[in-house]
């Protein structure tokens, strides 16, 4: 039985959070190959062979588990789900193109907030009697503050752009198409947290055998897989579309000053950075206690929290207004309320179990 610890667990989901926020800073120093040879390459080891190490590193008697005829249900619903996330990823990246990163950002990871934190224990029929513990209006507060806060990062991120011109080089902009993909991205982005739920079975089964904290581990072998499949057609297509998947072995001509094993090295550490951040969530979400259903908010409010931190340090600000700082500051102020609020609410529900 793992003692619920809400102050270690934000600690484990504040780590997951920011390397969330770091994870694609590298492709920064990726040059001569196209979006979908850095892309299959970093989901390569995030969505495919990390889980699968990670999971037989930590998980005792794996093989037992994955050949459990009774798990099959909840393996074949956990891959799904996750398949269905790796389509929302792909329209996350393509809404960028249309409307920019900040908006994208705001809706899409605004909407994954709320429906992936209520909607599966609403599913389960267990939100009333959870929120019936103490902190519950705690909980709600943060959930609404962070939806605040997110909002106001997103405004802040689109006043940025228009001071720097960004919004001259989108490429097509074209408001309709990318906020239809961003909603598209919020809704199938929360889905991975169904994909979690869905893989409780076999996490309960991965404890049963001795795996303690890292039981979750072996979700992510199904779920992750599922969102690699998908996203791997969608690159394989464009490979093939525009004749680029030779690159990957030998870099085109014209691109000397692009370096192949830098190239790989970016891509692998994107990829170890973005499934360090679920190896981190679950050691949060295992300590969540009673309201172990906030771990998708916090996560995700920490994620923009951080990602505001990472582009301060980036000097991504750099030329903005003074409203334009002010406000992310502001937002900045909003999102760490929320996660202190989150955290107390948790807090309170354990020290009323404890009594």
């Amino acid at each position: 039985m793992i003692s619920p610890n809400p102050l270690l667990g934000t600690g484990f989901h504040s780590i997951g959070a920011a390397f969330a926020a770091l994870c694609y800073t590298p492709q920064k120093r990726v040059k001569g190959w196209s979006w979908q040879s850095y892309w299959i390459v970093q989901a390569s080891f995030c969505w495919f062979l990390l889980p699968i190490l990670v999971a037989w590193l930590t998980i005792p008697e794996l093989g037992a588990i994955l050949r459990s005829e009774a798990l099959r249900g909840a393996m074949l619903k956990s891959f799904l789900l996750g398949a269905a996330y790796g389509i929302g990823g792909t329209a996350f990246g393509i809404s960028i193109r249309y409307i920019g990163f900040s908006l994208t950002y705001a809706i899409a990871i605004g909407l994954s907030t709320v429906l992936g934190t209520l909607i599966p224990p609403l599913v389960a029929g267990t939100l009333g009697t959870t929120l019936s513990n103490a902190g519950a209006g705690w909980v709600i507060a943060g959930i609404f503050v962070g939806m605040v806060g997110i909002a106001f990062t997103g405004a802040a991120g689109r006043m940025k752009e228009k001071d720097l011109s960004a919004a001259a080089n989108l490429g097509g902009f074209s408001l309709v198409k990318g906020l239809l993909l961003s909603l598209l991205a919020g809704v199938l982005s929360a889905v991975y947290n169904f994909s979690l739920e869905a893989g409780k079975p076999i996490s309960d089964a991965a404890t049963a055998h001795g795996a303690g904290v890292f039981c979750g581990n072996v979700v992510y072998i199904f779920s992750n897989t599922g969102a690699f499949i998908s996203t791997s057609i969608y690159c394989l297509w464009l490979h093939r579309k525009h004749r680029t998947l030779g690159e990957i072995v030998e870099l085109p001509v014209g691109t000397e000053k692009a370096s192949l094993p830098v190239n790989w090295a970016m891509a692998v550490l994107t990829g170890c950075l973005w499934y360090g951040q679920f190896f981190f969530y679950n050691l949060g979400h295992v300590r969540m206690g009673n309201y172990q259903f906030t771990s998708w908010a916090i996560h995700m409010i920490m994620l923009i929290l951080f990602s505001i931190v990472v582009g301060v340090v980036l000097r991504e600000w750099r030329g903005s207004r003074m409203q334009t700082k002010t406000a992310v500051a502001i937002a900045f102020s909003v999102l760490l309320g929320a996660v202190l609020m989150l955290t107390y609410g948790n807090h309170l529900a354990e020290l009323a179990t404890k009594r």
